[in-house]
């Protein structure tokens, strides 16, 4: 898109302005019907269009194109050149988004600053586009355990399809990761990925966010959805979306067009939609908070997203990652995990998942001193980690500390076993030679604990077994 269309029934108009034009160093093409008009925007989106209000022998005259152009590319420019020129003419064009207005004969003089600001416009208009089309978050998926796999599985089974994805999961599981994987792994890669942050958006602003606005004072106004045209558009939580935006989005998904709030004229765009949740959207149906028929558009692949929890095995390896990221987009010191601490992320309750710990991550590194590894005893909130550095005891709890010693100690162990096993994702080799143990002596003492494993989320999984027994799982060989 680099060149300037002229639109005048004249021939001598648009060869004249064409050659001072070039004189200038642009690049023009000519039309001198709207039918040619129309075919030439097809043919090519040009950089600005120089239009004339009257068109002889024309089917559309330049009001009719100007409302035309705006409404499927507001990102173009449009000057409105007349040879009967008045205050209501002028006043019209530029209510239907015309950049400016001139009167014939026209100033050589005043023709080029207008054209010469109008193309600052188009390119400024351009770079920013570009720019949100630009996707500078991170896309690479990292881990190794079974979960993840089994999730990347998934995942690149539907980035070269059309489909509708949903993608349900915890808060901070990486559902939008998950989505932006998608969207670079696709046919789309190079069109926008565009974020609908249902949850923050005022229920009563949605339907301008969205479908944009068109007013007689401010003209066109573009919403997300046309700028998602052509790539993605992704609803961040799309339990949170009003009821009454639901049903015609649900109209859009049907129809791939819609109406801008306050516009008559119907868009047409083309989208694909993936969604996020984290609540169960039946439930929501039947409490009347969701559209049912809105799910059943939005779920036609349903994927979820595995918390922390089941892919233990990943932290260390996401760990060292968002050390390398802070290092590279915030100049934070680059450090390792010390062995220690690497255990004790592996060990540790994560009920806000991936997003929990890349915050831990740049919390340990913007507050710890030193560039070192990073020790067990400088992560937030573990013993050892006290602001005055002195030796931590360890604390015993109040059930444990009324058993007795053969039970406090037999409690203990499958605490730890437990933890340790999930730890290895199951892995009982690596269970066992962490503990230093026999893998035999350690099958021994997790029958005696009562602790079998069973499959979950493509995950092995340590279970106690009156806990296992209700989920029907039997204890391993």
């Amino acid at each position: 898109m680099s060149d300037i269309l002229i639109v005048d029934d004249e021939r001598d108009i648009r060869e004249l302005i064409s050659d001072i034009l070039e004189d200038e160093g642009f690049t023009t093409r000519l039309a001198g019907t709207s039918d040619e008009a129309v075919a030439a925007v097809k043919e090519e989106l040009p950089s600005l269009m120089i239009l004339d209000i009257w068109l002889k022998d024309s089917a559309m005259d330049g009001i009719d194109i100007l409302k035309m152009v705006k409404r499927e590319h507001p990102e173009v420019p449009v000057v409105i050149i007349s040879g009967h020129g008045n205050i209501e003419i002028a006043v019209a064009a530029i209510k239907q988004g015309a950049y400016d207005f001139i009167e014939k004969p026209f100033n050589i003089d005043q023709l080029m600053v207008v054209i010469t600001r109008a193309m600052e416009t188009s390119r400024l208009r351009r770079e920013n586009t570009e720019l949100k089309r630009r996707d500078t978050h991170p896309t690479e998926m990292i881990g190794s355990s079974a979960a993840f796999k089994a999730l990347k599985s998934h995942l690149d089974k539907v980035t070269k399809s059309n489909g509708r994805v949903l993608l349900s999961g915890a808060a901070g599981a990486g559902k939008e990761m998950a989505a932006r994987y998608v969207h670079a792994n696709s046919d789309r890669a190079s069109a926008p990925f565009v974020v609908v942050n249902s949850a923050s958006i005022e229920a009563d602003r949605m339907e301008e966010v969205l479908f944009g606005r068109e007013s007689t004072e401010r003209g066109v106004e573009p919403g997300l959805l046309e700028e998602a045209n052509g790539g993605v558009l992704y609803f961040d939580e799309v339990a949170d979306m009003p009821l009454g935006t639901q049903s015609k989005i649900l109209r859009v998904l049907v129809d791939q067009r819609f109406q801008r709030v306050g516009g008559t004229d119907k868009v047409s765009v083309d989208l694909r939609v993936i969604s996020s949740t984290n609540r169960d959207l039946q439930a929501e149906i039947a409490q009347g908070r969701f559209r049912e028929e809105l799910y059943h558009r939005l779920n036609v692949v349903p994927i979820a997203v595995p918390p922390l929890g089941e892919r233990r095995e990943d932290i260390p390896e996401l760990a060292r990652y968002f050390l390398q990221a802070f290092n590279r987009d915030q100049g934070l010191p680059l450090r390792d995990l010390a062995e220690d601490a690497e255990a004790m992320l592996q060990t540790m309750q994560w009920p806000g998942n991936v997003r929990q710990l890349k915050n831990m991550i740049e919390r340990v590194l913007i507050l710890g001193e030193g560039t070192g590894p990073i020790q067990a005893s400088d992560l937030p909130g573990q013993d050892g980690g006290g602001e005055d550095g002195g030796e931590q005891g360890i604390v015993v709890s109040g059930a444990l500390a009324m058993m007795p010693l053969r039970e406090a100690r037999e409690a203990f162990e499958r605490e730890y076993l437990l933890t340790q096993i999930n730890r290895f994702g199951g892995n009982i080799s690596r269970t066992a030679n962490f503990v230093g143990m026999e893998r035999s002596a350690l099958h021994r003492k997790l029958k005696s604990l009562g602790v079998v494993t069973g499959s979950k989320a493509g995950a092995r999984i340590a279970y106690v077994a009156d806990e296992a027994e209700e989920a029907g799982i039997e204890a391993e060989a």
